[in-house]
């Protein structure tokens, strides 16, 4: 089943690369008490994420946060090393927040997943964004097709802000 407005997200533990380490967090802490712009990618490093997608929100971070956000977090199917090593590469460590879903278990869990063993990336994550009040999904945005960021990008977020 996927997940929809109105929905609660479900906990369940992500992983992040900080200063100190890998660390665990669970969604519960994440979404508790907050406003969070979530938006998820097939993977890190992939051409549509890292050109088109990720930029959006780098450079629109200020404008997001201005409307009442407290958070940003882009999720992916990748290791925490991996999202790191995105996030420095990117000048986006210590902007969003960049979250390892290694197991696809949270993508899973909200019926996110695709299947694209075909072009060797194996399951994924469907790339979406989605705005969460204190842990309930109060916007979701699914792109038809993983090599657009059109409806799931930062500009579409802004005006549904």
């Amino acid at each position: 089943m996927t997940i929809a407005v109105g929905d609660k997200l479900p906990d369940l533990k992500l992983k992040e690369r900080t200063p100190d380490g890998p660390a665990e967090i669970s969604t519960e802490d994440l979404f508790k008490g907050k406003r969070v712009v979530l938006f998820a990618v097939p993977g890190a490093f992939t051409p549509t994420c890292s050109l088109n997608h990720l930029p959006g929100y780098l450079e629109n971070r200020d404008a997001i946060l201005a409307k009442g956000v407290d958070d940003i977090a882009v999720v992916a199917v990748n290791d925490h090393h991996v999202m790191g090593a995105w996030a420095n590469s990117t000048g986006g460590a210590g902007k969003l927040r960049f979250l390892a879903d290694w197991d696809a278990g949270f993508t899973k869990a909200l019926g996110m997943e695709v299947d694209l063993s075909a072009g060797t990336l194996g399951v994924r994550s469907k790339r979406y964004s989605m705005l969460v009040e204190d842990g309930v999904v109060k916007s979701l945005n699914v792109e038809e097709s993983p090599g657009q960021a059109t409806v799931s990008g930062a500009a579409a977020m802004i005006e549904q802000l």
